[in-house]
Order: structure tokens, then C-alpha cells, then sequence
């Protein structure tokens, strides 16, 4: 029977943008590495995502076209893989990309041995490019098989032995070892615009939590003053959406002015945490605006059935950032005259534009002093702008993405007092953990309630276990932490390397075997697997007991120990092990609450006030293991300040608390 295109049934939303491809497209699995295989062509692997630009322009021009579509049939067996379903296949992949050409994206195109070795990759191609391609690659593999057969193998070879991870063991992380790698950053911040490097700027998110951290263990001003010129400015830029909040993922300028529109998940839930605690701190109220206007964007844009999903798309009605820019006239005509000449200069709307065509991205340079004016114009703005064609949705759901969320908006509750966000937080865990644990283990996503077959990664077991012990520690109640701790013994179990205690691969130990078993520790636009895991077993070692937070303790040590290396020579790349490092050294500091009433003025002062990645449980004495021979004294609620296994004796006032939880330099 001929291949024809499989794509219509695929779980991913990515996937079925391809199912009317004239590509007899084939989903990864053994079924179509065995048609290479028996049809003894190359693999063509075709590796993007739902909210890519470039994988729109390259699927209309050549995917959707019949004469390139006959050339890959003919010769091929083409596979198409969303890399946000299956990150590991990306990962290998991507390896082979930057290995072979020197740099990386999507979409990512890969011609592969029938079994699954890369001889050559790429990215993007035009029409013309890709057909003198395909031929020039299927010419190759007629007529010089043992060579393309040799490469396959040499740089195969070469990935495996790239893939080792972190050097085995290392010293454990100390103070001072965090104040290097801040140093580090500080020299390389970006003072004029924010953030650090140059075009195009992603949001430093984990650096950002580090920084934050740091400047709450030491009392130095200078990493905040570093967070605050990168949230001020990208919150400012157009890389924000000043009319219904929420962040895209990148600017193609150094100045963040001009975004690439797409919005993912992942970028806002970190964001979120980021804007919280920023507030947190500092009461700043851009902070708190953007906080709260990002965690509303998450929950009306991106929530379906409880969980979140996905992105949405850079593009709509085929053009990138169409439902978001403007024009001076077009202001004037939906707000009038008056309102629509105060927009144009409030939001730096001119006639020559920052987009294509003479349109803007809006920008807000500075806070209006008459905010109802400016509540009413972005209320018209926004109207209007629902009547525009709108972005494409990716309604997939990501375990690892939702674990991020829970936890940035249970966090943010507490930051900005609305108590909503941390119902909306119980509702996605209880959504995520009823329908992607199947028979004890967790799956990577589903679509429209529907779990798909793709294993959890690590990122998805160390998100979600964080997550749900923050839940714990906002509610108290034990399933959380037992949900929690299910997750981080799984992981032990199948994801620690046995041989290299605080290594970490990406993928399971029963999973499908690649090329290649992923085991990238390097912090990106989301942090490692490894460094989430860190962070969580962090959290377990003290919120469990007995031989389970021993154990919990001991990987959470070697884990931190096994990142001093990136701490010390690529703190760039290592934002969320920095922040995790931060927490260690203070202990990490503990606040265990005595109190009878879960609205206890102590209680949520000692939630106000502890520093990022603190533990803090509040209750009744011996409600919980951390509450344990901790009542109130004489009367009043009582808490009880830890650092590691070390603690104070208990305060009953506000003042006292805050006094305990100062800076320790």
C-alpha cells in the first residue's frame, strides 16, 4: 500500500495544520522508520511548532505546493514531529543542527539514515532552494551511499560523546559562589535598554528570579536595580501587550520594541513569577499592573477545561502581527479625534511606524496621569481589535508548561492579594493530574482532553511536582505533597543517572531509545529539566520526612553541586540553577506558622515577606510534618524561622518576622 499523509489523526494541533499537505506526511514511530527502512530512502524530519512563523511561510510555499510535495514523496519518507509534543527528538536533532551548520531554529529540517542517523540539516529553505535540495540529496544517496552512510555514523559519533552532561561531581555551591555568577551578569547587563545581550532579546526570566533573589539575601542594591531596568522595559516595549496583557516571545530589536508576536505559555507563566515577586519586593505598581494583567491573559486567552494551553500563533490571516499594530488613522477612527491623537502619543504611534507597512507596535514610555481616560481608551481599543482576524491558538496542553503556571500563579496570589488566581492554580493541577497520570506514569500532553502517547520528559515531572508543593504549602493539604512526591520517585527512579549521582537525563530509562539519550543541563528559554528538578527536590527534602527527604536532600545536593561548573563559567546559561543556588545557601530558609485561622495576619505577613524560593506552611501545631512540636505561644501565632536543619526561636509580631527574614550578608 502507498504511504499517504497520517497526520489527521495526530494529537497535536501543529500536526494537523499538515494533514491537507500533498507530503505524504508520517507521524515518528516505528511504523515509519520501518517504511525507510524497507523502502531504503532517507528520512526527510521536518521539526517546528504551531505559533512559528517561519514553519507557516515554509509550509505554504513548499509543503502545500504539489511539485515539492512530489519530489519529497518520491524519494522520501518525510516526518513531521511538533517539538513542543516530543522535545527530545528536537533535542537530538537540534544537536546535529548547530553541530553541522552553527546555529539552530524552526522550522528545522533533517535528512536522516532509515535509521535515524542526521547526514544533513538545516532550517528554513525557500522553494527554489529546497527543490535543488532534495534533488542534490537524493542524487547523493543513489549514487555515493557508503559516504552518506560514513557521515551518518561520524556525526552520530559525535553527538553521543557531546552528550555527557556536567563534569562528574564538583563543589558544593556557596555564597560566594553566587556572588560571582551575579557579578558576571551584572557586567554584561544591557544598561541602556535592559535585559542583556543584543538582538533578538528574549526575556531573562530566570536570570531575572536569580538576580531577585540575590539582592534579598544580600541587601545589595545593584541586581535589583538590574531587574528593574528589564522589567520596566520590556513591560514598556512592545515585546508587552498594552492592551490586554501578556507577553510575546522575543524582540527582533535590541530595545524591545518590535516583537515576534507569538505568545507561549511557558514565557508568560515565568514571567509572571518574575512581575509577582518584582512586586512583591518592591510595591512598584507597574509591577503589580503587569502581574496582574499577565496572570488575566493566561487564564482568558490560554485556559481550557481548567488547564492552559499552549500559544497563540505570530500570525493572523496569514500575516505576522496583523491583529496587534496600528496606525494613527486608524486610532482617530475607532476612539475619535480627540482620544485617538492622545493614544497615538501616549502609545508612540506614529506615521512612519516600527512595523511593516507604517503600522506600530504599541508602547507605553510612561503611565498616564489620568488613568480612567486610559482604562477607557484600552477598553474601545481592545473591542475593536476583537473584530480584526485573530492569532491561531495552539490548544495543546503541556505537563511541564501547566506545572510552571500552577506555580507562578499560586505565588502571585499571594504577591498581589487576589486569592482567585491561587483557585485557578488547584483547579489546572487537579485538571493536569487526573488526566496525564495514566497507570502511574505522567504523559507529556493531550488535546482536547484527549492524553497523548508521548512519555513525560524531566521538565514535566520537576514543573509539576514544584507546583503541586507550592499548592501544599498554600493549602496544606497532604495530597498535593503526596501527588508531588510520586512524580520526584519516578524521576529518581528513571531519569537519575545511576553512574553520575546529580546528573540528569531528559528522557526516561524505558522510553523510546533515539540516537541519542538527551541530557542537556544548559538553562534556555525554559529551564533545564535538570534545574527544575533541582529546585523541587529542594522544596520535597524539607516539606517530606524520613528516609523519603533524605533521600529527596542527598540528589538535591549532588544535583546543585553537579551545576557549580555553569555557575562559574556560563552564568547566562544557567539563570535558574542561580536562582536555585540562591535559595541553598540561606538553608533554604523555612517559615513554619502556628496559627488556628487560615487568615492569620501572621501567616500571610510571613508569605509577603519571605524571600523567593522559601518554604512556608501555616496551621494548626502538628498539622503538617514541618508543624510538628511548633504550637503558638501564650496565646498567639507563632513562627518559626529555619535555615537548613537550624532554627530561631519563634516570633509572635509582624516586626519580629520581618526582622528574621532580612538579608544574611
Amino acid at each position: 500500500m502507498s504511504p499517504t499523509n497520517t497526520l489527521a489523526s495526530a494529537t497535536s494541533p501543529y500536526l494537523r495544520q499538515h494533514a491537507d499537505n500533498p507530503v505524504h506526511w508520517q507521524q515518528w514511530g516505528p511504523d515509519a522508520l520501518a517504511m525507510a527502512a524497507e523502502r531504503d530512502v532517507p528520512i526527510l524530519l521536518s521539526v517546528g511548532y504551531a505559533a512559528c512563523h517561519w514553519c507557516h511561510v515554509m509550509a505554504h510555499e513548499s509543503f502545500a505546493d504539489g511539485e515539492v510535495a512530489a519530489a519529497m514523496n518520491a524519494d522520501f519518507v518525510c516526518i513531521k514531529v511538533d517539538r513542543e509534543e516530543r522535545p527530545d527528538i528536537d533535542a537530538v536533532y537540534m544537536n546535529a543542527t548547530v553541530a553541522l551548520t552553527g546555529q539552530g531554529g524552526w522550522p528545522m529540517t533533517c535528512f536522516l539514515t532509515p535509521d535515524g542517523r542526521p547526514f544533513f540539516c538545516g532550517t528554513y529553505y525557500p522553494k527554489p532552494q529546497f527543490l535543488q535540495l532534495l534533488a542534490a540529496v537524493s542524487e547523493t544517496w543513489r549514487t555515493r551511499r557508503a559516504d552518506v552512510e560514513q557521515a551518518g555514523e561520524r556525526i552520530a559519533g559525535e553527538l553521543r560523546s557531546m552528550s555527557t552532561g556536567l563534569p562528574r561531581g564538583g563543589p558544593a555551591v556557596q555564597a560566594e559562589t553566587c556572588d560571582n555568577a551575579v557579578a558576571a551578569l551584572l557586567a554584561d547587563e544591557d544598561r541602556a535598554n535592559g535585559g542583556f545581550g543584543r538582538a533578538p532579546k528574549f526575556p531573562p526570566s530566570a536570570l531575572l528570579e536569580a538576580l531577585l533573589r540575590n539582592h534579598e539575601r544580600t541587601g545589595t542594591p545593584t541586581p535589583l536595580a538590574t531587574v528593574t531596568r528589564a522589567c520596566d522595559a520590556m513591560a514598556r516595549g512592545g515585546l508587552y501587550d498594552q492592551l490586554a496583557g501578556g507577553f510575546a516571545r522575543y524582540s527582533v530589536d535590541s530595545a524591545w520594541v518590535v516583537p515576534h508576536f507569538e505568545k507561549m505559555l511557558y514565557d508568560n507563566a515565568l514571567l509572571l513569577r518574575v512581575y509577582a515577586h518584582w512586586a512583591r519586593r518592591t510595591a512598584d505598581p507597574l509591577a503589580r499592573r503587569v502581574a496582574g494583567e499577565t496572570a488575566h491573559f493566561l487564564l482568558e486567552e490560554l485556559r481550557r477545561d481548567a488547564m492552559l494551553v499552549s500559544s497563540l500563533d505570530a500570525d493572523a490571516a496569514g500575516r505576522e502581527g496583523l491583529t496587534y499594530v496600528w496606525t494613527p488613522g486608524q486610532l482617530r477612527e475607532v476612539l475619535g479625534e480627540g482620544d485617538g491623537r492622545w493614544a497615538a502619543e501616549l502609545f508612540d504611534v506614529t506615521d512612519t511606524g516600527t512595523f511593516e507597512g507604517g503600522t506600530s507596535v504599541l508602547q507605553l514610555r510612561a503611565d498616564p496621569d489620568d488613568t480612567a481616560r486610559f482604562d477607557a481608551v484600552r477598553t474601545v481599543l481592545r473591542a475593536a481589535r476583537q473584530t480584526r482576524p485573530q492569532p491561531g491558538r495552539d490548544d495543546k496542553v503541556v505537563t511541564a508548561w501547566n506545572g510552571l503556571a500552577i506555580t507562578a500563579l499560586a505565588e502571585a496570589a499571594f504577591a498581589l492579594g487576589q486569592p482567585e488566581l491561587l483557585s485557578a492554580a488547584i483547579e489546572c493541577a487537579r485538571a493536569i493530574t487526573s488526566l496525564h497520570v495514566v497507570d502511574g506514569r505522567l504523559r507529556r500532553a493531550s488535546l482536547g482532553g484527549v492524553v497523548g502517547e508521548s512519555a513525560a520528559i524531566l521538565e514535566d515531572h520537576a514543573a509539576l511536582a514544584t507546583g503541586l508543593l507550592t499548592l501544599h504549602q498554600a493549602t496544606g493539604e497532604r495530597a498535593w505533597l503526596d501527588a508531588a512526591t510520586a512524580l520526584l520517585d519516578v524521576a529518581l527512579d528513571h531519569f537519575a543517572d545511576p553512574d553520575q549521582p546529580g546528573r540528569w537525563f531528559d528522557v526516561a530509562d524505558d522510553a523510546e531509545q533515539l540516537m541519542l539519550r538527551p541530557a542537556d543541563p544548559l538553562d534556555g528559554a525554559t529551564p533545564s529539566g535538570a534545574s527544575l528538578m533541582a529546585e523541587a527536590l529542594q522544596l520535597a527534602a524539607h516539606l517530606a520526612s524520613g528516609e523519603r527527604a533524605r533521600r529527596y536532600a542527598a540528589a538535591a545536593e549532588s544535583t546543585l553541586s553537579s551545576a557549580a561548573v555553569l555557575l562559574t563559567r556560563a552564568p547566562r546559561s544557567a539563570g535558574h540553577w542561580l536562582a536555585v543556588a540562591e535559595s541553598a545557601v540561606r538553608g533554604p530558609i523555612q517559615i513554619a506558622v502556628a496559627c488556628e485561622a487560615p487568615d492569620s495576619e501572621l501567616l500571610a505577613a510571613a508569605r509577603a515577606l519571605a524571600p523567593g524560593g522559601a518554604i512556608v506552611v501555616g496551621g494548626p501545631a502538628d498539622s503538617a510534618e514541618f508543624l510538628l512540636d511548633r504550637p503558638r505561644v501564650d496565646g498567639r501565632d507563632a513562627a518559626y524561622v529555619c535555615r537548613g536543619r537550624t532554627c530561631d526561636l519563634p516570633v509572635t509580631s509582624v516586626e519580629d518576622l520581618a526582622a528574621a527574614l532580612g538579608p544574611s550578608v
